[in-house]
């Protein structure tokens, strides 16, 4: 329609209306581009992505595999992703993984199957052998969340993180402590224990074994952990869980025990979930970047995709001190709930 209004010929339209910003134009004039790109904005032409894609055999379509979207964290994460995706003029889609290895390899295949020219992974194990063999295949990939191997990962510091929280806990006067773990497959919780225990270690109050338990990423997770922990022997001070929902599930597990969470025993989360601040008695917890770690691992892809080596990069988490760790907030949130 175009060239045929403007009398020119449709390979010389079709040069302008896809010519990069900035990019020359050889066989078109200055005033031949302006027509051309004057007429198609008044009948409000827009690139096709689909043929662009038959043209430069790329889709401009990015993969992305998660644990579980239902999972706020996930989610968040997922939603930096697509936002910087929109950016960089992409398309997402996402496919759940349960954190199975065989589904995360038949999702992996669905997802390559559609032609995507990247990947994010969000459910990556300890055990990069997977992960390895994905690379050996030359599909262009990032982490996010997890780390693993020597995969380029955008990843909250999780370690540090952990190390923030017995920071705290030593500070409060804590000696017995104990940690709802997570799983022992995914970094997040390896990390952020690690980090933990390392810490007390060093302050001369090394973590017993039986003080660390490993439990499923939610609130039945930290329910089971915790029941465990409580049945193995005196109460602790202290518990730190490794992310907010198995927080919740832990917290359940003491008011049915007949204990205060403030009071009897102090209990810290992490990732800063938006359900932590709104408790009965507000959960203390590990702030994790979210989204930025979402927006940067796509970023990260992009890089890959235009050939250049991808980085990690730790992403620094923050203390937000509540209630539940803090006697002086404990006793003016009792007072304010008795007033």
């Amino acid at each position: 329609m175009i060239a045929d209004q403007l009398g020119l010929h449709v390979s010389t339209v079709s040069r302008v209306l896809h010519a990069k910003p900035g990019e020359g134009l050889r066989a078109a004039s200055s005033p031949t581009v302006e027509r051309v790109r004057r007429l198609a904005d008044e009948l409000g032409y827009q690139r096709n992505p689909h043929a662009m894609s038959l043209r430069t055999q790329r889709s401009n379509l990015i993969g992305v595999l998660v644990p579980r979207l239902s999972d706020v964290v996930l989610a968040t994460i997922y939603e930096g992703i697509e936002e910087a995706a929109a950016e960089h003029g992409l398309s997402t889609f996402v496919t759940n993984t349960r954190d199975v290895p065989e589904v995360q390899r038949a999702r992996t295949e669905m997802v390559l199957g559609r032609r995507v020219d990247g990947m994010i992974f969000g459910d990556a194990h300890s055990d990069s052998g997977f992960l390895d063999e994905v690379a050996a295949r030359g599909v262009p990939f990032v982490l996010v969340n997890r780390r693993a191997g020597g995969h380029p990962a955008v990843v909250c510091d999780d370690y540090l993180g952990g190390r923030m929280v017995a920071e705290h806990l030593l500070e409060q006067g804590h000696r017995d402590v104990a940690v709802v773990a997570g799983e022992p497959y995914a970094s997040t919780g390896v990390d952020r224990t690690g980090g933990f225990a390392d810490r007390f270690r060093e302050a001369g109050l090394p973590i017993p074994e039986h003080r660390i338990v490993h439990s499923r990423f939610d609130a039945q997770g930290g329910r089971a952990g915790t029941e465990r922990l409580l049945a193995s022997g005196p109460l602790p001070s202290a518990v730190f869980v490794v992310n907010d929902f198995g927080a919740i599930g832990t917290i359940g597990a003491l008011r049915d025990h007949g204990l205060r969470v403030g009071a009897d025993i102090a209990v810290v989360g992490f990732n800063d979930t938006p359900l932590a601040a709104e408790l009965p008695v507000p959960l203390t917890t590990v702030r994790s970047p979210m989204r930025e770690m979402g927006r940067r691992g796509l970023r990260q892809l992009v890089r890959v995709l235009a050939g250049e080596q991808g980085e990690s990069e730790l992403l620094r988490p923050e203390l937000i001190v509540r209630a539940s760790s803090d006697p002086a907030r404990y006793e003016r949130l009792m007072a304010k709930v008795g007033g």
